[in-house]
């Protein structure tokens, strides 16, 4: 008899079920859009009714397995000034790992950003040294109120803040639409988390915030009583100097010089 998906369901994974929203569209805000047109020319009629057929044919297990929507704010390692808006669509792998995409939007032309994979403390230790240099906390995201999943009730939110305070990101951004590029060109880039008040830039979290009708100080007030967890050693290596980056072949990335320290 197989297993009833509802009743393997972890603590984690009921959490994050709860902030299932309306995938891909308002999720409890004014819908944001994708700051890069694209340059290629307008569906025609045939590509149209490809996609109706295809979504009407075809299973995406993959795709149908994100239930969460998160959204935050990511920097390039090595260049904190240069911030962004990341909109998170989640799925769970298990009770401790969790995979996300990453668009610059959350209406349907949005651009597809990035990846993240999130982790639990447990997991983010048993990693080599070297590797944990491409990982960050999420201890301040969660207390500052900047990390949202916008929809869901508070008490739902608050729960599953609770469960992603301790984990562990690992985010690669590919299409740097942020500088408004119209394709997905150039070297992937790292991309790392805010560690302390004053990092973000406070115009984009503000308007962040007025779009989707919150206020990251009364998040920030409502987390008062979520622990916050020592962060493992090796996590957020840029606060001690470590900056690990991709390097661009032409001996500059995004204003910086290539390779990190």
């Amino acid at each position: 008899m197989p297993e009833d998906p509802v009743a393997m369901r972890t603590p984690l994974a009921t959490a994050l079920l709860a902030a299932a929203c309306a995938v891909f569209g308002s999720c409890g805000g004014s819908n944001t859009a994708s700051p890069a047109p694209t340059p290629g020319a307008a569906k025609e009629a045939s590509t149209r009714a490809l996609e109706a057929g295809a979504s009407a044919l075809q299973d995406k297990p993959p795709i149908e397995a994100i239930n969460a929507y998160l959204d935050g704010f990511h920097f390039y390692s090595g260049s904190p000034d240069m911030q962004m808006e990341a909109h998170h669509y989640c799925a769970i792998l298990d009770e401790e790992l969790i995979q996300c995409v990453i668009y610059d939007g959350n209406v349907k032309n949005a651009k597809l950003m990035g990846v993240e994979y999130i982790v639990s403390e447990r997991l983010f230790k048993t990693l080599p040294e070297q590797e944990k240099a491409l990982w960050h906390s999420h201890v301040h995201e969660v207390k500052s109120g900047q990390l949202i999943a916008p929809g869901i009730p508070d008490a739902a939110e608050h729960a599953l803040m609770t469960k992603l305070v301790g984990t562990y990101g690992k985010t690669f951004h590919t299409w740097h639409t942020d500088q408004n590029k119209q394709l997905p060109t150039g070297i992937p880039q790292v991309m790392m988390g805010f560690t302390a008040d004053g990092q973000a830039n406070a115009a984009m979290v503000a308007e962040r915030d007025k779009r989707f009708g919150i206020a990251s100080a009364d998040k920030k007030k409502q987390r008062e009583d979520i622990p916050a967890p020592a962060i493992a050693d090796g996590a957020d290596a840029w606060q001690k100097g470590r900056t690990v980056q991709l390097a661009d072949p032409t001996g500059t990335q995004h204003g910086h010089p290539a390779g990190g320290k």
